[in-house]
């Protein structure tokens, strides 16, 4: 049996799409669940539009995802070059085959004919198309005398090279994922294949190496699916078996209509690109899915069920537990909507399956930042760090959120939540803070449980609410009320430094 090669071809146009990272993920999973090969090729025919740096993104990304391939452009193997600009000397073999064969033609209409050719459609009221009813009134090698277009040909006249698209047939093709399409050649242009600077479009090169590098499944996104019939006609055109065709559903908007893109996730605050990426044009910096500080594995997984549904009740999955449940047939025809919220949930997951020293690990350069010093040269904080982690880790999602709810744990509170302040320390606060202290003071041994006893005596003994005393207690502690167990929060503080914070909020706070 003829192994499973499977291959991701990017343009290197900008940063990569997410919806882009999930058709590598498909092609990947595919590939390792049939013991096939997973190849990237880069497709940078278009020069016009290449942007500098863009494929060293595309493999940076991959590699942050895990996703990593068999062979490709920077990883080696039988098949290359795996960059489209450099097989130019392939594609002309090929296009002088369909040339010879009276499959493509020479045409040499000039930007401004098209023009004409499309505002004169346009008067009529239909749209102008370069096809079988209309490339006889054109300028190229079918319409023109055969001495015109030998003399345009050695004057070396701009020119293209187009695809004579057979007339009168219907197409039946099948999908993986979508079932039986047709299509009528009369509803086809004859795409160009060379573009004027002599070099192949996406259409001829992708099939050219898809044939050459043995490519047995082509999965794409479904904007794709109008070139299907003409990459097919293609195939048949040198008599090549085609791969099998899998279309993937379109990545849609929160509200579920429309496309997902960076605009989107600009408005909503969510990333669409799974790394930071910086335009060389204007030097803005757009987040990524890395430095937002999600775990590739919360994305990878968040993604792979954007679209695709493995038939159980199962959400989380390691990429191991991905490969060995993908199915390409359980993807969905219908586009698929992405909730930020979701998201983040996935993250959450994921973050709460660390132990706590991968957690540590992620946590100390937010530390470091905020602390502005070394945290692993100081065994004691270290220590301390620890035992702060315990308290809040349930509470985290993203590295970041460690310094948001424990900045009280290693820097005094100098202000205090007005809110939280008018809502908890009242007139009679104070007076009761006061009492607090002396009771604080006398408690042996410091300790979570013994304090709680004591301190919930001494409110039950003085009839007053829980709430009357802890809130405040927490707020001249934190700034805040948002916080672990007060007790535990109490201990890891220390006598000291909890009695030193109620006495500067009854100095600071409004007696």
């Amino acid at each position: 049996m003829k192994s499973l090669r499977v291959r991701f071809a990017p343009s290197p146009t900008g940063p990569l799409h997410m919806g882009g990272v999930r058709t590598a993920l498909y092609n990947y999973l595919l590939a390792k669940k049939h013991g096939g090969q997973f190849v990237l090729r880069i497709e940078d025919t278009d020069q016009k539009r290449f942007v500098p740096g863009a494929v060293d993104y595309i493999r940076e990304a991959l590699e942050w995802v895990g996703i990593v391939p068999d062979e490709g452009y920077g990883y080696g193997g039988d098949y290359g070059p795996y960059r489209q600009s450099e097989r130019k000397e392939i594609y002309d073999r090929y296009i002088r085959q369909l040339l010879d064969e009276g499959k493509a033609y020479y045409a040499f209409d000039t930007p401004e004919e098209l023009d004409t050719a499309r505002r004169e459609a346009e008067k009529q009221g239909r749209t102008f198309t370069y096809d079988a009813a209309t490339r006889m009134r054109m300028r190229n090698a079918l319409s023109l005398p055969t001495g015109e277009v030998k003399r345009l040909l050695e004057s070396d006249a701009p020119r293209v090279v187009r695809f004579k698209i057979p007339e009168g047939r219907t197409l039946v093709m099948q999908d993986l994922i979508r079932g039986q399409v047709r299509v009528d050649t009369s509803t086809l242009d004859d795409k160009v294949l060379v573009k004027s600077d002599g070099l192949p479009t996406y259409h001829l090169a992708n099939i050219v190496d898809d044939r050459l590098m043995e490519i047995t499944h082509v999965i794409r996104g479904e904007e794709w699916l109008p070139s299907l019939p003409l990459h097919i006609l293609l195939y048949e055109a040198f008599g090549w078996q085609p791969p099998q065709f899998a279309h993937l559903p379109l990545i849609l908007k929160p509200s579920g209509k429309g496309k997902l893109s960076k605009r989107d996730g600009d408005a909503g605050g969510f990333p669409v690109f799974p790394l930071s990426w910086t335009d060389p044009a204007t030097g803005k910096t757009t987040q990524g899915y890395r430095e937002a500080g999600y775990l590739p594995q919360a994305f990878v997984n968040m993604l792979a069920l954007l679209g695709w549904n493995p038939g159980t009740e199962q959400e989380i999955f390691t990429m191991d537990e991905l490969i060995t449940a993908f199915d390409l047939l359980r993807i969905n025809k219908s586009g698929a909507r992405f909730d930020p919220e979701k998201a983040r949930w996935f993250q959450h997951q994921h973050f709460q399956k660390l132990s706590d020293d991968q957690m540590l690990e992620l946590i100390i350069p937010v530390l470091e930042k905020h602390l502005q010093k070394d945290i692993r040269s100081d065994d004691g904080l270290m220590d301390y760090t620890r035992k702060v982690l315990a308290l809040v880790r349930e509470r985290l999602t993203f590295p970041q959120d460690f310094w948001t709810w424990t900045s009280f744990f290693y820097v005094a509170p100098e202000t205090y939540a007005p809110k939280a302040v008018k809502k908890q320390w009242k007139s009679q606060t104070p007076e009761i803070m006061e009492q607090v202290l002396a009771v604080l003071e006398n408690i042996e041994p410091w300790e979570a449980a013994n304090i709680k006893q004591q301190l919930s005596d001494w409110i039950n003994g003085q009839g007053l609410g829980f709430g009357k005393v802890l809130q405040p207690l927490r707020l001249a502690l934190a700034g805040d009320l948002k916080g672990p167990d007060l007790f535990a929060t109490m201990v890891l503080l220390g006598r000291d430094e909890t009695l030193k914070r109620i006495r500067r909020a009854l100095e600071t706070l409004p007696g």
